[in-house]
Order: structure tokens, then sequence, then C-alpha cells
């Protein structure tokens, strides 16, 4: 298994939150959370891109997770991005951002398997 990876999880529902924090934290990472994508946003400015993967839900107040991940994008190129939806149509708007997303995990997940697709993402 690799080194420990820095992930910042962009989350609106604290449950489901906390819930992948938790189980990715036990894998080994060091987890910062954001509530929204302009808080993730904001969060991934303030470390100067230097997460190994920003793990985002798609819909999402205030920002979604698409905008967020443009803008982290933009800013840095070489940004890994997973993103996470409950609504299979997001998926489409995920497409256009080829380069940078990793991975679209669909809701519900179970722990055993964002621990696994975050591994990959990684790799």
């Amino acid at each position: 298994m690799r080194a420990m990876a820095k992930l910042l999880i962009v989350e609106d529902d604290e449950s489901v939150r906390t819930l992948a924090a938790r189980a990715l934290e036990r894998a080994g990472h060091q987890i910062d959370v954001a509530a929204d994508g302009a808080a993730g946003l904001a969060s991934i400015r303030a470390a100067a891109g230097g997460y190994d993967l920003v793990v985002s839900d798609i819909r999402m107040p205030e920002m979604d997770g698409i905008e967020m991940a443009k803008a982290a994008a933009a800013a840095y190129p070489a940004m890994r991005i997973m993103l996470v939806t409950g609504y299979a149509d997001q998926r489409e708007r995920a497409e256009e951002l080829n380069g940078i997303i990793r991975d679209v995990v669909q809701k519900p997940f179970t722990l055993a398997e964002i621990r696994e697709r975050v591994s990959r993402a990684l790799n």
C-alpha cells in the first residue's frame, strides 16, 4: 500500500461527509473536509493545490462539484478529482472534465467501495 495521501472531501451532507472521512482516515489518509464547492475551492487554494485527491459531491449549494472542479483544474492542472453523485444525469456533466476527473462514484456507496475507489484513483 502506498504512503498516506492528503485528501479533501467536499460534501454538503454532514453524515455522508463524516462517514467518508472516517473510512478514509482508517485507511491511513490525512483528511480535510469542506461543506460545499466554494469552501472546497478555498481549501484547494489554501493548500496551493496540494491534495493528492479531491473527493467531491456534484450537487451542492453555493458552488457545485463540477464548477469547483473546473476552477480547481484551471488553477492546478495536475489536480486529481473524484466526483460522487446520487444522480445519473450528473455523470454526463463530468465528461467534459475527462483530464482531471479520475472517477465518478454513484451514491449510495459503501465504505469499502469508497476506500477501494480512492486507492485506485490515487494509483
